[in-house]
């Protein structure tokens, strides 16, 4: 959903179109660290159906990468704000919005008026109100990773209670909700992770068994953990050797769930090898249910916000910036697997 707005006065005394915001504009595409700059915007004006966000906290997802790359599947026109979850206080409203002035949100912007800036925009089914009990920074960090786990681990594969469950890069920011995710609905967690410290993480988040990939054969731990038989779903947002590895041990009708490839290569499914095992390989792309499926994407939020108050998942985060921080660097330890949990930046 790109999103040049469609006009509409503000309502509610917002600022709107007044002084101009900062925010991180790309212009142009390349690697973030050479087309991503703060700078000076113009506030934008929600139209109908639309709210202005006072954004009070952003995080940051490898897609963000990949937007200034012009890799990722939205290609918004020049000059965008990346930024792909957010959280904070509606300051205007657009025509027929039923959102009000001084509600707290959290969801996703509309682009190209992402959330690495002071000001975004966002459709009225693309954001939810907040309770008083979840912050900020941990709202912003529970929307796209937490969705993505609630939407691959429920929806998709069907994930239930005494199932064998492996994530791969559980450290990482989607990987880390998938855990606490697996763990809250009663399945057996095995993660795997890359270095002594990440595998600790791993642990802390509630992973029953944790596989170091750099020194341990994943195939091999999953195998013998479950004599044999294979993980009943695998969370796969590596891609790549790792995909076609975790077909080695996959249960008979076991389900792997495809995020993404943040190792950087997407694998080709062996169709016959999954004839013969009798497994699923299923993709998820979230986003398409913001617009094909809103009332899942509202019901997720419900799920996870009951979930948070109950105590069984809490974002990892490892980072809080400001908005005039280096952005672009902390994107490049995001994308090159340096960084554990989330990164968020606060206004």
């Amino acid at each position: 959903m790109n999103g040049t707005p469609t006009g509409g006065s503000p309502t509610g005394g917002s600022a709107a179109g007044a002084s101009p915001m900062r925010a991180w504009l790309v212009r142009e595409h390349g690697r973030p660290a050479d087309v991503l700059h703060l700078d000076d915007a113009p506030i934008p004006q929600p139209g109908p159906g639309q709210v202005l966000v006072r954004v009070r906290a952003a995080a940051l997802n490898f897609a963000d990468s990949l937007l200034c790359t012009g890799r990722y599947q939205e290609h918004p026109p020049f000059p965008f704000s990346p930024g792909l979850e957010l959280a904070g206080e509606v300051v205007a409203v657009g025509p027929g919005s039923t959102h009000a002035v001084g509600d707290r949100v959290s969801g996703s912007p509309l682009l190209p008026h992402g959330a690495l800036a002071e000001h975004a925009l966002a459709a009225d089914h693309d954001v939810f109100t907040l309770p008083a009990t979840i912050d900020d920074a941990t709202a912003a960090a529970m929307h796209v990773t937490y969705q993505t786990g609630w939407f691959a681990l429920h929806r998709r594969a069907q994930l239930q209670a005494g199932e064998t469950l492996l994530v791969h890069a559980g450290a990482g920011g989607v990987g880390s909700a998938a855990i606490q995710l697996g763990v809250a609905a009663g399945a057996t967690v095995v993660a795997t992770a890359g270095g002594p410290d990440k595998v600790e993480r791993c642990r802390e988040l509630g992973a029953h068994h944790v596989v170091d990939h750099r020194a341990d054969d994943f195939v091999a731990v999953v195998n013998e953990l479950t004599d044999g038989r294979g993980a009943d779903v695998i969370f796969d947002s590596v891609g790549g050797e790792t995909f076609v590895r975790s077909t080695k041990c996959i249960a008979w009708e076991g389900r792997i769930v495809i995020i993404g490839a943040a190792g950087g290569d997407y694998a080709e499914a062996r169709t016959n090898h999954a004839m013969v095992k009798t497994y699923g390989v299923l993709g998820l792309n979230w986003g398409g249910y913001r617009t094909r499926r809103p009332e899942l994407v509202a019901e997720a939020h419900r799920a996870l916000v009951a979930a948070h108050e109950h105590g069984h998942v809490a974002p990892l985060i490892s980072e809080r910036l400001p908005l005039d921080a280096d952005v672009p660097a902390a994107l490049d330890r995001l994308t090159g697997r340096a960084t554990v949990g989330k990164i968020v930046i606060e206004a």
